[in-house]
């Protein structure tokens, strides 16, 4: 009997993808377990296996496609003694999974949904949503303040996650000490295919999967670190990073100091932080400002690729312990990355990604997703909006704020975190001290709302910054 291979879902919450690439084609014998095909979500890429042997008789959607909804026939095996020829997909074809689901995915295992498929939305409002998309930036800085490289510099488009896939195997080729640990990274190619092809390159000894026990692997990495080693630790969330807090601050940050700066710890931690979408409270938690409450550790928030790129591989260099803050939803945005052989940033620089001279607007991370939309809706009615990516947390690049707030007369700040003791609250302190006396408005600060992160779409969007809030705090300081 032929099978129909359907669109999978990589979590319960997924509804369509993109169809990036089949890796078998149409006459090819199929054994169970071979990967057919790749597929793409803005969150993750994930392979699609065969749970039935025969022959890969008809693709039906084409590579490249995107918007595949899930459960959609993509596929038809023949099954032995069939002329693939003459089969046909729906009918009598059975699909790949029992009930009409398609095969679990390890994510939907990880949440007790392996016999369950993704839940339809019942109306549109009820549909998953994500957090704003990143706003175009263009080839080439527009702003002389963006150029940290040569104007004829080659560009490539990359997403977020091929630029730190490859950050890390640049780093891994120039130094054998560095490796990479946590769980999936290796077998898998990584939870969001972040570490995709590095087990192939470097083997298992410098891509370890590790088992599910953050206290565990954090333990060893900060180890391995204090012995000279140079670990990227991956944690599949920095929610269960909570798991691996005692290494992470009692270890790692400290370490230096309390020995009289006889032993460092050259450690990153890194892996997404903050909201995704419609994975709910302890999924969702941004811990920017509590890292950055830290002496002794580094804290990185990137928004762009290249900039992912370039900070990692600067991170996995610097001598501390590294908090490296990723954003599960800009995982599969793309962005021009410099073809340059070695391409570095600073850390503790922020960057200007649109110049102006009305109001000041500073965020990092997914939060520039907003500034810059609003920046965009702004200009449309005459307000010229500054808008800085402050990049790295700690420490902070307080001099091109205080600079901005100086020719701008006013500021807001751009966070999903909550609003007590968060970033922008500290950057309201240091203006404070050091710009009082340029401000013409009092300084405002948009952030996610102080509740712990809801399951419902609709709850959920109302929990997160809009463009719009950051559009009428701008006006308000401007008295428009």
């Amino acid at each position: 009997m032929a099978t129909d291979i359907l669109m999978p879902a990589l979590s319960p919450t997924m509804e369509e993808g993109k169809l990036a690439k089949w890796l078998k084609k149409e006459g090819d014998p199929i054994k169970s377990g071979d990967v057919l095909a790749e597929i793409e979500t803005d969150k993750a890429t994930m392979e699609v296996e065969a749970i039935d042997e025969g022959v890969l008789a008809k693709i039906l959607i084409a590579e490249g496609t995107e918007g595949v909804a899930v459960n959609t026939p993509i596929a038809v095996i023949a099954g032995e003694g069939e002329d693939p020829a003459s089969v046909q997909s729906g009918g009598s074809a059975k699909p790949n999974g029992a009930g009409g689901h398609p095969a679990p995915t390890p994510d939907m295992q990880a949440e007790g949904m392996a016999d369950k498929a993704a839940p339809a939305a019942k109306t549109g409002d009820d549909a998953p949503k994500a957090p704003a998309a990143p706003a175009v930036i263009t080839n080439k800085a527009q702003e002389p303040v963006m150029e940290e490289f040569p104007a004829d510099t080659p560009m490539v488009t990359q997403t977020v996650r091929e630029a730190l896939r490859d950050a890390m195997a640049e780093e891994m080729r120039r130094d054998g000490d560095v490796f990479v640990m946590g769980e999936e990274v290796a077998e898998y190619q990584g939870a969001y295919k972040v570490t995709q092809n590095l087990l192939q390159e470097f083997g298992p000894k410098r891509v370890v999967d590790t088992p599910i026990t953050e206290h565990g692997f954090a333990g060893i990495g900060v180890g391995a670190a204090l012995a000279g080693l140079k670990p990227i630790v991956e944690f599949m969330t920095f929610n269960f990073a909570m798991q691996a807090i005692d290494h992470i601050i009692n270890s790692a940050a400290k370490t230096l100091y309390m020995s009289g700066g006889q032993l460092g710890c050259p450690i990153v931690f890194r892996g997404p932080n903050g909201a995704a979408a419609r994975v709910a409270a302890q999924h969702s938690h941004d811990y920017s400002a509590w890292y950055s409450n830290v002496p002794g550790l580094k804290v990185i928030a990137p928004y762009t690729a290249s900039d992912a790129k370039g900070l990692l591989k600067a991170a996995i260099r610097d001598p501390n312990p590294i908090i490296f803050l990723e954003n599960e939803i800009l995982y599969g945005q793309s962005f021009p990355v410099p073809k340059l052989d070695d391409f570095v940033l600073p850390i503790g620089k922020a960057k200007i990604h649109r110049t102006g001279s009305d109001v000041t607007i500073v965020s990092f991370a997914i939060g520039m997703t907003y500034a810059l939309k609003a920046a965009q809706a702004l200009a449309e009615q005459g307000i010229e909006a500054e808008v800085i990516d402050l990049r790295t947390i700690r420490p902070m690049d307080t001099e091109t704020v205080v600079e901005s707030v100086k020719k701008t007369g006013r500021c807001i700040t751009v966070e999903e975190g909550f609003p007590q003791s968060g970033v922008g609250a500290e950057i309201v302190a240091r203006l404070m001290v050091d710009a009082f006396d340029f401000l013409d408005a009092p300084v405002l600060r948009i952030t996610g709302k102080d509740v712990p992160m809801p399951y419902a779409a609709n709850l959920e969007k109302l929990a997160l910054p809009t463009v719009a809030e950051v559009v009428e705090a701008a006006k308000s300081v401007c008295y428009k």
